[in-house]
């Protein structure tokens, strides 16, 4: 029987920050949770936009042409090829889409393992 994904029970399951947490897949995309907190290193995805849903807290996306400020309902989609550097303001919660096998680093030795929960 289909049954809904509730983020909020999902993103009690794990503690850690910056490691996305595989919710559910659609047209060849993950979708993803994941718990933030503080500066990322800056990167950039030579192959896929980056969209970023802020569920809980702010954020800030710093990327070479200008900030962006994200707060609770908000989104933004980094273009291809755009270095950016997320920077969590407190723990924020954030929900993320790419293409099923997207290094978060953008490079593959670097990313975090992105694991079904």
């Amino acid at each position: 029987m289909p049954k809904a994904v509730n983020l909020a029970d999902k993103l009690r399951l794990f503690s850690e920050h910056w490691s996305p947490k595989i919710v559910s897949q659609f047209n060849g995309h993950d979708v993803m949770v994941v718990k933030i907190e503080g500066p990322f290193d800056w990167h950039h995805h030579d192959d896929t936009d980056d969209f970023f849903l802020v569920l809980s807290g702010s954020l800030t996306i710093e990327t070479e042409d200008g900030d962006v400020d994200l707060g609770p309902g908000e989104l933004y989609v980094i273009p291809r090829g755009v270095r950016h550097r997320p920077v969590a303001h407190g723990e924020v919660h954030v929900l993320l889409m790419e293409a099923a096998g997207t290094p978060n680093t953008g490079d593959e030795t670097t990313a975090a393992t992105k694991e079904w929960i």
